[in-house]
Protein backbone atom coordinates (compact mmCIF):
# COMPACT_ATOMS: atom_id res chain seq x y z
CA UNK A 1 0.00 0.00 0.00
CA UNK A 2 1.47 3.58 -0.76
CA UNK A 3 2.02 5.62 2.05
CA UNK A 4 0.10 8.79 2.11
CA UNK A 5 -0.96 12.30 3.81
CA UNK A 6 -5.03 12.57 4.64
CA UNK A 7 -6.99 15.76 5.23
CA UNK A 8 -9.98 14.80 6.88
CA UNK A 9 -13.84 15.65 6.22
CA UNK A 10 -14.97 18.34 8.04
CA UNK A 11 -17.63 16.90 9.24
CA UNK A 12 -19.12 13.10 8.12
CA UNK A 13 -17.35 11.25 5.32
CA UNK A 14 -19.24 11.15 2.40
CA UNK A 15 -16.54 11.51 -0.10
CA UNK A 16 -13.18 11.21 -1.07
CA UNK A 17 -10.53 12.81 -3.80
CA UNK A 18 -7.43 10.84 -4.21
CA UNK A 19 -4.28 13.39 -5.79
CA UNK A 20 -1.70 12.71 -7.58
CA UNK A 21 1.35 14.59 -7.60
CA UNK A 22 4.24 15.35 -10.26
CA UNK A 23 7.70 13.74 -10.95
CA UNK A 24 9.65 14.59 -7.86
CA UNK A 25 7.35 15.70 -5.48
CA UNK A 26 5.51 14.16 -2.93
CA UNK A 27 1.70 13.86 -1.01
CA UNK A 28 2.79 17.19 0.78
CA UNK A 29 2.84 18.98 -2.36
CA UNK A 30 -0.91 19.60 -2.95
CA UNK A 31 -2.11 18.91 0.85
CA UNK A 32 -2.46 22.81 1.03
CA UNK A 33 -4.84 22.99 -2.15
CA UNK A 34 -7.53 20.82 0.84
CA UNK A 35 -7.95 23.84 2.81
CA UNK A 36 -7.40 26.29 -0.25
CA UNK A 37 -10.47 25.07 -1.96
CA UNK A 38 -12.68 25.78 0.85
CA UNK A 39 -15.22 22.74 -0.21
CA UNK A 40 -18.63 23.19 1.48
CA UNK A 41 -18.62 21.13 4.99
CA UNK A 42 -21.77 19.66 4.19
CA UNK A 43 -20.31 17.35 1.26
CA UNK A 44 -18.03 15.43 3.66
CA UNK A 45 -14.56 15.15 1.41
CA UNK A 46 -11.61 13.51 2.15
CA UNK A 47 -8.66 14.44 0.30
CA UNK A 48 -5.81 11.52 -0.21
CA UNK A 49 -2.47 12.76 -1.27
CA UNK A 50 -0.32 9.63 -1.77
CA UNK A 51 3.73 9.41 -1.83
CA UNK A 52 4.74 7.37 -5.49
CA UNK A 53 7.17 5.22 -5.26
CA UNK A 54 11.04 6.64 -5.33
CA UNK A 55 12.59 5.32 -8.87
CA UNK A 56 15.37 6.08 -10.74
CA UNK A 57 14.82 8.65 -13.62
CA UNK A 58 16.57 8.29 -16.87
CA UNK A 59 16.30 11.92 -17.98
CA UNK A 60 17.42 13.25 -14.77
CA UNK A 61 20.72 11.54 -15.02
CA UNK A 62 19.39 8.69 -13.18
CA UNK A 63 18.36 10.33 -9.84
CA UNK A 64 16.33 8.78 -7.70
CA UNK A 65 13.20 10.59 -6.16
CA UNK A 66 9.36 10.27 -5.83
CA UNK A 67 8.19 9.65 -9.10
CA UNK A 68 4.54 7.18 -10.85
CA UNK A 69 7.24 6.04 -14.00
CA UNK A 70 10.12 6.35 -15.30
CA UNK A 71 10.88 9.01 -18.07
CA UNK A 72 13.84 7.78 -20.54
CA UNK A 73 12.60 10.20 -23.16
CA UNK A 74 11.45 14.02 -23.60
CA UNK A 75 9.31 12.57 -26.57
CA UNK A 76 5.81 12.76 -26.02
CA UNK A 77 5.31 9.44 -27.42
CA UNK A 78 7.76 7.86 -25.58
CA UNK A 79 7.94 9.70 -22.52
CA UNK A 80 5.56 7.81 -20.10
CA UNK A 81 7.51 3.96 -19.51
CA UNK A 82 3.98 1.87 -19.95
CA UNK A 83 4.93 -0.91 -17.49
CA UNK A 84 5.38 1.53 -14.74
CA UNK A 85 2.12 3.57 -15.55
CA UNK A 86 0.44 0.21 -15.28
CA UNK A 87 2.48 -0.86 -11.92
CA UNK A 88 1.51 2.55 -10.26
CA UNK A 89 -2.35 1.89 -11.77
CA UNK A 90 -2.25 -0.96 -9.46
CA UNK A 91 -1.38 0.94 -6.69
CA UNK A 92 -3.68 3.38 -7.01
CA UNK A 93 -6.47 1.09 -7.05
CA UNK A 94 -5.44 -0.39 -3.75
CA UNK A 95 -5.99 2.96 -2.67
CA UNK A 96 -9.40 3.45 -4.01
CA UNK A 97 -10.39 0.12 -2.90
CA UNK A 98 -9.40 0.82 0.56
CA UNK A 99 -12.01 4.10 0.40
CA UNK A 100 -14.48 1.52 -0.55
CA UNK A 101 -14.09 -0.57 2.02
CA UNK A 102 -14.77 2.30 4.48
CA UNK A 103 -18.24 2.66 3.08
CA UNK A 104 -17.35 5.17 0.25
CA UNK A 105 -18.88 4.00 -2.90
CA UNK A 106 -16.88 4.64 -6.24
CA UNK A 107 -19.46 7.14 -7.44
CA UNK A 108 -18.37 9.36 -4.65
CA UNK A 109 -14.67 9.30 -5.26
CA UNK A 110 -12.53 11.62 -7.51
CA UNK A 111 -9.13 10.98 -9.05
CA UNK A 112 -7.72 13.71 -9.35
CA UNK A 113 -3.76 14.16 -10.86
CA UNK A 114 -1.00 16.85 -11.80
CA UNK A 115 1.57 15.97 -14.63
CA UNK A 116 2.36 12.03 -13.87
CA UNK A 117 -0.41 12.01 -11.75
CA UNK A 118 -2.38 13.15 -13.90
CA UNK A 119 -1.01 10.21 -16.63
CA UNK A 120 -1.75 7.78 -13.93
CA UNK A 121 -5.29 8.99 -13.69
CA UNK A 122 -6.33 9.30 -17.16
CA UNK A 123 -5.29 5.60 -17.58
CA UNK A 124 -6.62 4.08 -14.80
CA UNK A 125 -10.22 5.58 -14.43
CA UNK A 126 -11.62 4.30 -17.68
CA UNK A 127 -10.00 1.06 -17.15
CA UNK A 128 -11.74 0.54 -13.77
CA UNK A 129 -14.33 -2.06 -13.56
CA UNK A 130 -16.41 0.15 -11.46
CA UNK A 131 -17.35 3.72 -12.37
CA UNK A 132 -15.34 6.82 -10.24
CA UNK A 133 -17.49 10.59 -9.95
CA UNK A 134 -15.04 12.12 -11.83
CA UNK A 135 -11.13 11.94 -12.52
CA UNK A 136 -9.62 15.58 -12.27
CA UNK A 137 -6.14 15.82 -15.06
CA UNK A 138 -4.22 18.88 -14.87
CA UNK A 139 -1.22 19.76 -17.26
CA UNK A 140 -1.10 16.61 -18.44
CA UNK A 141 -0.89 13.38 -21.14
CA UNK A 142 -1.82 10.19 -22.34
CA UNK A 143 -0.06 6.86 -21.92
CA UNK A 144 -0.83 4.36 -24.84
CA UNK A 145 -3.82 6.55 -25.88
CA UNK A 146 -3.82 3.78 -29.08
CA UNK A 147 -4.89 1.34 -26.52
CA UNK A 148 -7.68 2.78 -24.71
CA UNK A 149 -10.46 1.97 -27.16
CA UNK A 150 -9.88 -1.64 -26.50
CA UNK A 151 -9.36 -1.42 -22.75
CA UNK A 152 -11.74 0.72 -21.31
CA UNK A 153 -14.29 -0.71 -19.34
CA UNK A 154 -16.13 2.68 -18.51
CA UNK A 155 -18.23 3.99 -21.12
CA UNK A 156 -19.00 7.53 -19.97
CA UNK A 157 -16.87 8.88 -17.20
CA UNK A 158 -17.08 12.22 -15.81
CA UNK A 159 -13.39 14.00 -16.80
CA UNK A 160 -12.28 17.78 -15.98
CA UNK A 161 -8.99 19.08 -17.97
CA UNK A 162 -7.03 21.47 -17.32
CA UNK A 163 -3.72 22.78 -19.07
CA UNK A 164 -1.26 25.88 -19.02
CA UNK A 165 -0.80 27.48 -22.26
CA UNK A 166 2.95 28.18 -21.57
CA UNK A 167 3.83 25.03 -20.38
CA UNK A 168 7.16 23.85 -21.49
CA UNK A 169 7.16 20.65 -19.52
CA UNK A 170 4.10 19.18 -21.20
CA UNK A 171 3.41 20.97 -23.90
CA UNK A 172 -0.19 22.44 -24.48
CA UNK A 173 -1.22 19.65 -27.63
CA UNK A 174 -0.16 16.82 -25.18
CA UNK A 175 -2.80 17.86 -22.97
CA UNK A 176 -5.49 18.70 -26.32
CA UNK A 177 -4.22 15.53 -27.64
CA UNK A 178 -5.56 13.56 -24.30
CA UNK A 179 -8.50 15.29 -24.57
CA UNK A 180 -8.76 14.14 -28.41
CA UNK A 181 -8.56 10.82 -27.43
CA UNK A 182 -10.86 10.65 -24.83
CA UNK A 183 -13.58 12.52 -27.23
CA UNK A 184 -12.40 9.58 -30.12
CA UNK A 185 -13.44 7.22 -27.43
CA UNK A 186 -16.72 8.69 -26.39
CA UNK A 187 -16.52 10.85 -23.45
CA UNK A 188 -17.23 14.57 -23.42
CA UNK A 189 -14.57 15.86 -21.02
CA UNK A 190 -14.48 19.42 -19.78
CA UNK A 191 -11.43 21.45 -20.99
CA UNK A 192 -10.00 24.55 -19.75
CA UNK A 193 -6.56 26.28 -20.04
CA UNK A 194 -5.23 29.39 -17.93
CA UNK A 195 -2.04 31.86 -18.55
CA UNK A 196 0.10 29.63 -17.18
CA UNK A 197 3.13 27.51 -16.97
CA UNK A 198 3.25 24.10 -15.82
CA UNK A 199 1.45 24.77 -12.25
CA UNK A 200 -1.82 25.54 -11.12
CA UNK A 201 -3.17 28.80 -10.40
CA UNK A 202 -5.83 30.45 -8.58
CA UNK A 203 -8.00 30.95 -11.67
CA UNK A 204 -8.05 27.37 -12.22
CA UNK A 205 -8.34 26.36 -8.37
CA UNK A 206 -11.87 28.07 -8.50
CA UNK A 207 -12.85 26.14 -11.22
CA UNK A 208 -11.84 23.02 -9.83
CA UNK A 209 -14.07 24.01 -6.79
CA UNK A 210 -16.79 24.41 -8.65
CA UNK A 211 -16.74 21.10 -10.82
CA UNK A 212 -16.00 19.33 -7.53
CA UNK A 213 -18.87 20.70 -6.03
CA UNK A 214 -21.20 19.80 -9.04
CA UNK A 215 -19.61 16.02 -9.05
CA UNK A 216 -19.77 15.48 -5.17
CA UNK A 217 -22.97 17.65 -4.80
CA UNK A 218 -24.94 15.21 -6.76
CA UNK A 219 -25.92 13.05 -4.30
Amino acid sequence: MLNFVEYAAKTTHRATVIWLHGLGDSGHGFYPVAEALQLPRELGVKFVFPHAPEKYITINAGMRMRAWYDIKSFDLDKRADEAGVRESAELVTALIERERELGIDSSRIVLAGFSQGGVIALHLAPRLPFQLAGVMALSTYMCAPQKLQNEKRQEQLNFFLAHGVQDQVVPLFAGEQARDTLIANGYQPAWSTYSMAHEVCQDELSQIRSWLIATLGEH
